[in-house]
């Protein structure tokens, strides 16, 4: 009978999390068991409730913004506090949003094609989808951005459950603003060479649902992602850095 081969520690787990009390233990419990994890980091984004406490009862570090400051920045600190805690070999980051509660389990295979090597990035494709209350305006919006900035067609552009190497994550900084993060990532890393591959995992997490709060939270992702996939578009990108130089307006590289 072979023995079971653990991994040696080689990947952190980053979450961030909003008013995330009810769930947020059972997401960093989750987390805290995945082969090779030997650290989970909660950037508390200017929580109103108790996720912080709950998350460090857990078992998680924790990162705490004294306001909100969106996604990306939630990211960018989480990254930060591994680097602080990183030895002579950087972990791998792997992302998770603080809703999964036990499913989070299931993001060992996210994480191994990049500890294999065979991938730099990978993002979770949920085997079982939640019908969301938005028809997948957003979606569309950065599924046919990347394809037309990279080629390459993603089931679920938007999905935050993401695993990477620390070289990746350095090569796509600086991130896209708030809840554009993961189109500028994927966007970014495609065109710089990096291997990118989806993975399906048994995931579930909250879906939004279509009162005036979740409303406002799919415009601000559309906004987001929006502002993404411009500051990406070659004619729009040389007109930005035409008016910077003062060259003038926007205008098409010939």
């Amino acid at each position: 009978m072979s023995e079971l081969v653990v991994p040696t520690p080689d990947t952190a787990v980053v979450i961030p999390a909003k008013d995330e009390a009810d769930r947020i233990g059972a997401t960093v419990t989750a987390a805290l068991k995945l082969p090779g994890v030997d650290l989970v980091v909660v950037v508390d984004d200017g929580s109103a409730d108790e996720t912080g406490r709950v998350a460090r009862a857990a078992g998680a570090r924790v990162v705490r913004h004294s306001r909100n400051k969106g996604k990306a920045a939630a990211m960018e600190s989480g990254a930060e506090a591994v680097q602080l805690l990183d030895e002579d070999v950087p972990r791998n980051l792997l992302f998770l949003d603080a809703d999964l509660g036990e499913t989070a389990s299931a993001a060992h295979a996210l994480i191994t094609p990049v500890r294999a090597g065979t991938a730099d990035m990978t993002i979770a494709v949920f085997a079982t989808r939640v019908k969301l209350g938005g028809h997948g305006m957003v979606v569309r919006l950065a599924r046919d951005g990347i394809k037309r900035l990279t080629g390459w067609e993603p089931a679920q552009p938007l999905n935050g459950q993401r695993c990477l190497t620390r070289a990746a994550f350095e090569a796509a900084q600086p991130l896209a603003h708030g809840f554009g993060v993961e189109t500028g990532m994927t966007i970014d890393l495609l065109t710089k060479r990096f291997r990118v591959v989806e993975v399906e995992v048994d995931m579930a997490h909250r879906a939004t649902g279509t009162d005036w709060r979740a409303q406002m939270h799919r415009a601000k992702q559309l906004r987001d992602v929006g502002r993404a996939l411009a500051a990406r578009e070659p004619a729009i990108k040389h007109g930005m850095e035409a008016i910077k130089q003062g060259k003038g307006g926007l205008r098409p590289r010939p």
